[in-house]
């Protein structure tokens, strides 16, 4: 999987020059939250699309947590989707933004 270097990132985007076509174009993951803000707008939006409910078999029993699917947008065309599972729902939907940013 490639991925492009966290501080050859933060050079380029101190230096002003268009990072963010080149993200897109070869699918590049960005390993700092400060160059999402730069890139993104500061208004972002989340809206969980489904929570679930996940059960793992154990000795004792069954071990339920919960699953929630985030979508994360800015309404100029930047989605993002994040997948967390925890033992509690507002954790799992906490997570999945997070998991975005």
């Amino acid at each position: 999987m490639l991925s492009i270097a966290a501080t050859t990132c933060s050079e380029q985007v101190a230096r002003k020059r268009s990072l963010s076509f080149n993200l897109y174009l070869h699918s590049l993951p960005v390993k700092e939250y400060q160059i999402i803000d730069l890139l993104v707008s500061t208004s972002l939006k989340d809206e969980v699309m489904k929570i679930m409910h996940v059960q793992k078999q154990t000795r004792a029993g069954q071990r339920r947590r919960f699953k929630a699917f985030v979508v994360v947008r800015d309404g100029n065309g930047h989605v993002g989707l994040g997948v967390k599972c925890s033992k509690e729902v507002a954790t799992a939907i906490r997570g999945g933004i997070l998991w975005f940013l």
